[in-house]
């Protein structure tokens, strides 16, 4: 009775600690191939893992220089036996992205859930990676919105929205429009992404289709682009943005922050404390970062947003977005059955 009565005693006394169950390096690995693994970005084709922009992003520094061979262009010439050949020069371009460098810290009353499962830190990676998956989200659709508030954009934008009436309307033809400002490089977009409320408009027009991944999970699609559906693309007014993107539209690098996984505790509050690190390249191919209004250590949402900090180094055609402005009102449409 004694022992048992003791045993208990000891079991209340000591709790489950995020330091009992975190080992810094596996959790880092994990998180890391779990947030590759379940985001949707990366899977769609839009962002892509770059062994070159990681062999640079990890030679140090805040801004990773890329430097590319421009596209060769002109006309060829006619072969003579008296004249020679004019030698044209190849020419480079310099694209520029920035480091991301971004951590946050939960404490065990937020993982109080994922502390009391079979298998803690699995449980707890799994929240941290979902974490990450959500902000990779933000910071991409943050940089589309830097990229397009510059002029130089213009050519990878298509905006119906101060048409009259239904004209201003997401429709099939007015996607057709918005895909083909990449010209004949349109085969190359893989995905749009748009609002949430797009998304109910599509589906009351019975635009979408539903196509099941490896594991047999019905993926939403239009006209062959997976949808990502996410309300960080907010409208202005009654005006909708939807981005749609090409394969490779944005490179990715993971640098490796010093420190990326901490335990702490606040004993006097009784609090675990979990921080997490991470140092990455998360860059829309072709638009230079150019870092003229930085003021921190790393941009902000808001500074990522901001136009003087993206110029266009690409010809339009080869940068992989576009954005696409549009409203969704003025149509009836029949009541469709519950959403998949």
């Amino acid at each position: 009775m004694t022992n048992k009565l003791t045993m208990n005693l000891q079991t209340f006394a000591d709790p489950t600690r995020i330091a009992d169950v975190i080992v810094p390096e596996v959790f880092n690995s994990y998180v890391i191939n779990r947030t590759v693994d379940k985001n949707a970005l990366v899977q769609s084709g839009i962002v892509a893992q770059n062994p070159e922009l990681t062999k640079l992003a990890q030679a140090g520094g805040k801004i990773i220089q890329m430097p590319h061979w421009n596209d060769l262009s002109g006309e060829s010439q006619e072969l003579s036996d008296t004249d020679p050949l004019t030698v044209n020069k190849i020419t480079t371009g310099q694209d520029q992205a920035r480091l991301q460098m971004r951590g946050n810290a939960w404490s065990a009353n937020d993982l109080a859930g994922a502390l009391a499962g079979s298998d803690p830190m699995m449980a707890i990676g799994n929240q941290v990676a979902d974490f990450w998956i959500a902000d990779d989200q933000r910071i991409l659709l943050k940089s589309a919105e830097g990229i397009f508030a510059s002029a130089k954009m213009k050519d990878n934008v298509h905006d119906i929205s101060t048409e009259t009436g239904k004209a201003a309307n997401f429709s099939g033809a007015a996607f057709l429009d918005a895909q083909f400002k990449l010209g004949d490089a349109y085969n190359d977009l893989t995905a749009i992404g748009v609002h949430s409320q797009v998304y109910a408009y599509m589906r009351k027009l019975d635009l979408i289709d539903f196509i099941p991944d490896s594991q047999g999970k019905p993926i939403a699609h239009y006209q062959g682009l997976q949808l990502i559906i996410d309300d960080g693309i907010k409208p202005v007014g009654d005006v909708y943005t939807s981005y749609l993107f090409g394969k490779g539209a944005f490179g990715y690098a993971n640098v490796g922050a010093p420190v990326p996984t901490e335990t702490d505790r606040e004993a006097l509050a009784g609090n675990d404390i979990l921080i997490n690190r991470r140092h990455f390249v998360l860059h829309p191919r072709g638009v230079k970062w150019t870092e003229a209004k930085v003021v921190g250590t790393t941009p902000t949402y808001a500074e990522l947003t901001t136009a003087t900090n993206w110029e266009r180094v690409f010809n339009p055609k080869k940068i992989r977005i576009v954005q696409f402005k549009h409203k969704i009102n003025a149509v009836d449409v029949p009541p469709v059955g519950p959403l998949k």
